[in-house]
């Protein structure tokens, strides 16, 4: 989880208005006392904080909407506030015209060349013809580093290893980059941000006529980003910030609102190592997921990159029909891997974070998944379309075949019979059944 020890303290927050009896001054007092503690840990600057915690104040004197109860007007005012300290909303890369050239800018040691990949992986991904431009002549590395996430990504390069001279090799590409509807032009950096580097960025604005100047900045520079987001925007006129490494850090908490307070909004965060661990940065969102209230339209924006429409539909169709075979299974498996790690997703699932699975756990059930796809690549095709043929003996040849234990083996076929029993109570409509089997009232 990005912030695991700002989204504890906050849901621990929110627990104890659901426990507490009465909505009282005491309480206020204490949950004030506490999201102050969390924000500051998260290295969120002292006055901001002030200023979070006189709205709430001012807003808990809010009569009751009706339809709500105290408890839950309280919790939608901690909502509502926190997300419109953290820039309220979002904010997305618009189309309008091609190409769209959004120049990457930043100090050394932020993450930009890496950046520039994600940020081709995310437009890619969304249709669009994207190509990269290195422009960095100070670091020797950057220039391969840019061209090999290129080619991992799928994506054009562009580049002069040996011109000393920025706004020659954009010149020299500039006519080619006329057939792309993104541009992103990786730029270089510097220890801090001097004359030097402001006029290289500058010249090479001139030259490329930037549609977006996006400040790539490491969340673990804590209050720091607030000085450094100023500054850039002072010299270059940033229109937008990308985070990274927000899933490294406890101070994040720092650079998210140092941006939102410098109006420089957030575009994208970081959420990983991983080239496709990147993400659009909705405020609303990234609270609901801090507070543990789920984000069910990232979670399908996911869902819909790693598996056509049309397909979805049509695995559905055949889960409803109960055609539900072990193909089937396994395209939901990989499905799923493809949208990133089990324990990030879980939090995007309303509620989930409030059964307090332990990391483990989730990592357990990674593994199974990897040994279930072994075991299925050791599966005959008959036995993939027809999995109520597999017996005894067949699961120990596919044991062995795979390097798959037995027991691994048995439990991935129950999980099978199970997910195919589910969709058979799904198509009689026998949802009392369901919810009985699931432990819930009806």
């Amino acid at each position: 989880m990005v912030l695991e020890k700002l989204s504890s303290s906050l849901r621990d927050t929110l627990q104890k208005i659901a426990r507490s009896i009465f909505v009282d001054d005491a309480l206020i007092k204490e949950l004030i006392r506490d999201i102050q503690r969390a924000l500051l840990q998260s290295d969120v600057n002292v006055e901001l904080v002030y200023e979070l915690s006189t709205k709430i104040k001012e807003r808990v004197k809010e009569e009751t909407p009706p339809g709500l109860t105290k408890k839950e007007h309280l919790v939608n005012i901690v909502y509502e506030e926190l997300a419109h300290f953290l820039g309220e909303g979002s904010r997305e890369i618009a189309i309008t015209k091609t190409p769209v050239k959004i120049m990457l800018i930043g100090l050394f040691g932020n993450g930009k060349t890496t950046t520039a990949g994600k940020i081709a992986l995310y437009f890619k991904k969304r249709g669009h013809k994207v190509a990269v431009v290195q422009t960095d002549i100070w670091r020797p590395a950057a220039y391969d580093q840019l061209q090999q996430l290129a080619a991992q990504v799928g994506v054009d390069f562009y580049g002069n290893k040996q011109s000393k001279d920025v706004v020659q090799i954009y010149r020299d590409c500039e006519r080619q980059l006329k057939n792309y509807d993104i541009v992103i032009i990786d730029t270089a950096g510097r220890d801090a941000l001097s004359n030097e580097l402001t006029q290289e960025l500058n010249a090479l604005n001139s030259a490329v006529m930037a549609d977006e100047r996006l400040l790539v900045m490491a969340a673990d520079i804590g209050q720091t980003a607030q000085t450094q987001a100023r500054a850039f925007h002072d010299a270059v006129k940033v229109t937008g910030v990308i985070i990274t490494k927000m899933d490294g850090t406890a101070r994040g908490g720092g650079a998210l609102s140092a941006c939102s307070a410098t109006r420089s909004p957030v575009l994208f965060i970081g959420v990983g190592e991983k080239i496709d661990e990147f993400e659009h940065f909705n405020a609303q969102r990234f609270v609901s997921r801090l507070l543990g209230m789920g984000d069910v339209a990232t979670l399908l924006e996911k869902a819909r990159e790693a598996v056509p429409e049309e397909k979805a539909e049509d695995l559905s169709k055949r889960f409803m029909a109960g055609k539900f075979n072990l193909l089937d299974l396994y395209e939901q498996m990989e499905a799923m891997k493809s949208m990133g790690a089990l324990s990030k997703l879980v939090d995007m699932i309303p509620g989930f974070s409030q059964l307090k699975i332990p990391k483990e756990a989730l990592d357990v059930q990674e593994g199974k998944l990897k040994k279930w796809r072994y075991a299925m690549d050791s599966m005959t095709e008959h036995e993939l379309m027809n999995p109520d043929d597999v017996n005894n003996a067949c699961m120990e040849r596919i044991s062995a075949g795979s390097g798959v234990s037995i027991q691994d083996v048995r439990e991935m076929m129950k999980q099978y019979h199970q997910a195919k029993k589910l969709g058979k109570m799904m198509k009689g409509g026998n949802m009392q059944q369901m919810m009985k089997k699931m432990g819930m009232k009806g």
